[in-house]
């Protein structure tokens, strides 16, 4: 299946831009480090899109639900030019870019952004046959931002793997320090976009 757009934050209509940063999660919440990353990935791609697997290898909905987080995405794509937000079927990154290629078709280039934990756990994940992963960069460049420490490509993969240069360090925000705080009554507010802080506050309040 392809994926299921739900909202374009570009203003014109065609739908084969140059290049489109996909950046798939679980958003259980989004936090200013995705943000970021986003912002980031803009510097290389024409359009960033905010993806939700209706379904993930490694883990369910557990506490705010697929409906809940599918609206915070769309929110944060709403908020700031260049980003849209959509669902994908597929819940591995190599399915979710196969989705968005066949949306966007030939002339789009589908890179995938991530961090580097996320990158790593890509790298190791048990496909059922070896060399999936150096297929999918071999289709798809990787935009990686650092996360607690940086991502050390193998040489054969030096020029498909591109770090992205962040403002500062967020290796303290993660989604589950915001609800850490939110169970004990910390500031969570910083940890997350303003955009949908209000939606964060209605979801895990």
């Amino acid at each position: 299946m392809a994926l299921d757009l739900l909202y374009r934050g570009l203003d014109r209509e065609p739908r084969a831009p140059r290049s489109v940063a996909v950046f798939p999660g679980a958003w259980n919440p989004p936090t200013v480090a995705h943000l970021e990353m986003a912002r980031a990935a803009l510097t290389r791609a024409d359009e960033v899109i905010w993806v939700l697997p209706r379904a993930f290898p490694h883990k369910g909905f557990d506490g705010v639900g697929f409906e809940d987080r599918r609206q915070m995405i769309v929110r944060l794509a709403e908020s700031e030019p260049g980003f849209s937000a959509a669902v994908a079927s597929g819940g591995l990154y190599a399915e979710i870019a196969q989705e968005a290629k066949e949306f966007f078709g030939p002339a789009t280039e589908i890179v995938l952004l991530a961090g580097r934990d996320a990158v790593e756990r890509m790298a190791s994940w048990d496909y059922g046959r070896p060399g999936v992963f150096d297929e999918l960069v071999k289709r798809h460049r990787l935009l990686v931002a650092a996360r607690q420490g940086e991502y050390e490509p193998a040489g054969h993969h030096s020029d498909r793997i591109v770090r992205l240069t962040m403002a500062a360090d967020w290796d303290e925000v993660s989604s589950s320090e915001v609800r850490r705080r939110m169970e004990n009554g910390g500031n969570w507010r910083e940890l997350v976009p303003a955009a949908i802080a209000p939606m964060v506050q209605k979801f895990y309040g």
